[in-house]
């Protein structure tokens, strides 16, 4: 509600600075072109996207997230200690970090979601320190592959939109890391 009042006071102060200025003509043009842009860039992902999605699709039907969930079983484990036997919980992360690996935010929220919504089962209505993991490593998830940021980069007419990778590798990295440092931190303080 908050954006949108915020939305609606730019746009209603623009028209009126235009108008006020004599450019009523150039800022309604502006957002014609910002709205046809808008589109465009859309498109351009859309495609990105659906490859992307539809890759998810057939890991999880042949049985690949279960073997990725097995591979990450170790590491998982060390982060939600409180789910490592849950196999149900464990899948449901680990579709969540594959989809982050990827590079989609679109299809990670979701999956992270019905990881939250298992976890959560088991206190209801308190954040556990799982929990609290679970969205500290997916804010600030690992990314192997920026796809979205690719296809933005593609739909702006970038001519290598992949050349970010190691910028992206290291920053991702560091964020993920410095991120479950500070939750495992604060959930020893707040225990103490």
């Amino acid at each position: 509600m908050g954006m949108s009042v915020i939305w609606a006071g730019m746009v209603l102060l623009s028209l009126a600075c235009g108008l006020a200025t004599g450019r009523g003509g150039e800022v309604a043009a502006a957002a014609m072109e910002g709205a046809s842009a808008g589109v465009e860039l859309c498109l351009s992902m859309a495609g990105a996207l659906c490859l992307w999605m539809g890759v998810m699709e057939v890991l999880r039907r042949s049985g690949a997230i279960r073997a990725l969930s097995r591979l990450l079983r170790p590491v998982l484990g060390w982060l939600y200690p409180d789910f490592a036997r849950d196999g149900g919980v464990m899948d449901a992360v680990s579709a969540n970090v594959s989809a982050n690996l990827l590079g989609l935010g679109n299809a990670a929220t979701p999956l992270g979601l019905d990881a939250a919504r298992r976890m959560s089962r088991r206190s209801p209505g308190v954040a556990s320190d799982s929990l609290c993991m679970l969205v500290v490593c997916n804010t600030a998830s690992i990314q192997l592959i920026p796809t979205t940021v690719a296809a933005v980069r593609a739909g702006a007419g970038s001519a290598a939109p992949f050349d970010i990778l190691p910028a992206v590798w290291l920053a991702s990295a560091l964020s993920v890391t410095v991120g479950i440092l500070a939750a495992r931190l604060l959930a020893r303080l707040w225990r103490d």
